[in-house]
């Protein structure tokens, strides 16, 4: 649970400020379950350069609550809480000088978002609250009041959270809410998840993640995972202390993370993911007389021949099969593509099912047009695009960016001009690796699936 909180001071000399606004916020990674906002009376004179910037001066201040009516409740909205503020060191320095006035030691621990963004987006412009969520398309009002930095910390929170694939924020939240006692029952972890489509992760007592996984129901899912007696179930049974998730909006976003986070992080029962999922590829090439060839192969980063596979598969003959359904629909000639071992032509030119380009009777370029509207059907449908589909609630919407055929990352917006400017877009975007078993995982969708929307753009737009 974080507490993000933003506060507005009189200024002056250092540990001599006193707090004239406040605002906190309760989130639990997903929602917003509390909030405190309210002005404060500092009794004490505001410095003139703070009332130009925040617009707050004495008067507004006089019949304001004092900081001592307030602290329970600041108490409260921050129990078991991190209290996250962009520049904390200073929020939290502000609050825990007040409660000291009260002879009270406040304590929580803390997260920056100012050291966050300078990690997970290592090239914004700048830092500041203003001109960062600027340049991310988060809409600010009030700025420089304590409720509108405010919310949009909780905004630029929410993007970070997302954008943070090795879940150190989430790893670290769970390690410091384990009191070391008893894990809640199995019954009460599964009751506080969503009945919806996202990516989940089992935590153990550490706060390191032991197992991810997607699914269209969360919920669901994990209670399987608790009620399933084999033995990779019964050890996960043992070791989660906490589970925690992150709704997706769609199955195209669940499956592209769960891929991403799981080569990224290693979890110990993912077994399957600790290996390339699609291994085998469809490629192609030109022989020397000027035909494209396409042949099956196993996927090798190393090797450029066979580094970006056309579509992927998991076996051999699924592969194969395959490249036998392409060979008959687009009437392409088993020899070129491997399937056949005869030494003139293959045996389909002597059932009218090939052209000749096996003994060079097609010409090149003619029998090339048949290979290019095959490799169509398993390639993008664009160079550029962006696919567009459902977010994780009302008005919100997810997007995938395809760049030059290769996969760029995820991102979620709520507002048309960060879908239209694409330098916005680029800085909210997730960025995920180009893998084979990302492109499956798009491709395959794409052919599978419809509800979804794509736009097509230019990268220098």
């Amino acid at each position: 649970m974080y507490a993000v909180l933003d506060i507005e001071t009189t200024g002056g000399q250092y540990n001599e400020e006193g707090i004239t606004e406040i605002a906190i916020y309760r989130y639990d990674g997903h929602k917003i379950t509390d909030r405190f906002i309210s002005l404060i009376n500092p009794e004490r004179e505001i410095q003139p350069f703070v009332v130009n910037l925040t617009g707050i001066n004495n008067a507004m201040l006089r019949s304001a609550p004092k900081f001592y009516e307030v602290a329970k409740r600041i108490v409260e909205i921050t129990e078991d809480c991190v209290l996250v503020a962009h520049n904390a060191q200073f929020d939290y320095r502000i609050l825990r000088t007040e409660f000291q006035r009260l002879g009270f030691d406040y304590k929580r621990k803390t997260i920056c978002t100012v050291e966050l963004s300078q990690k997970l987006i290592p090239d914004a412009g700048s830092y500041s609250l203003g001109k960062l969520v600027r340049s991310l398309g988060i809409p600010v009002s009030d700025r420089h009041r304590a409720n509108g930095d405010a919310q949009a910390t909780v905004k630029l929170f929410k993007l970070l959270l997302a954008k943070d694939q090795s879940k150190e924020i989430v790893r670290e939240s769970i390690k410091s809410e384990n009191t070391g006692t008893l894990s809640p029952k199995l019954l009460n972890i599964v009751e506080q998840l969503p009945e919806k489509v996202g990516v989940y992760y089992i935590h153990r007592e550490n706060g390191n993640i032991i197992y991810i996984g997607k699914s269209k129901n969360i919920r669901k899912r994990v209670n399987q995972h608790f009620t399933r007696t084999a033995k990779k179930a019964r050890l996960i049974q043992k070791e989660v202390v906490a589970v925690t998730y992150e709704e997706t909006g769609n199955e195209l976003i669940a499956l592209l993370k769960e891929n991403e986070e799981i080569k990224k992080n290693q979890p110990k029962y993912n077994r399957a993911g600790k290996r390339r999922i699609f291994a085998f590829g469809l490629f192609y090439r030109e022989d020397q007389n000027g035909y494209l060839e396409l042949f099956i192969s196993k996927v090798n980063s190393r090797s450029p021949a066979t580094k970006y596979p056309i579509t992927t598969f998991v076996t051999i003959h699924e592969a194969k099969n395959t490249l036998y359904r392409l060979t008959d629909e687009f009437t392409l000639c088993n020899k070129l593509n491997g399937l056949s071992d005869a030494k003139k032509h293959c045996f389909n030119y002597t059932v009218q099912k090939c052209n000749g380009a096996c003994i060079n009777a097609e010409p090149p370029e003619i029998y090339n047009e048949r290979v290019k509207e095959a490799l169509k059907k398993y390639s993008y449908p664009h160079e550029n695009m962006l696919i567009i589909d459902k977010g994780r609630e009302t008005g919100e919407r997810s997007v995938v960016m395809v760049e030059q055929s290769e996969f760029k990352g995820i991102a979620f917006y709520d507002l048309n001009y960060q879908i239209n400017n694409i330098h916005i877009l680029q800085n909210v975007l997730t960025p995920m690796n180009n893998n084979a078993d990302a492109r499956h995982i798009i491709q395959t969708y794409l052919r599978k699936n419809n509800g979804y929307k794509i736009i097509e753009y230019s990268p220098e737009q």
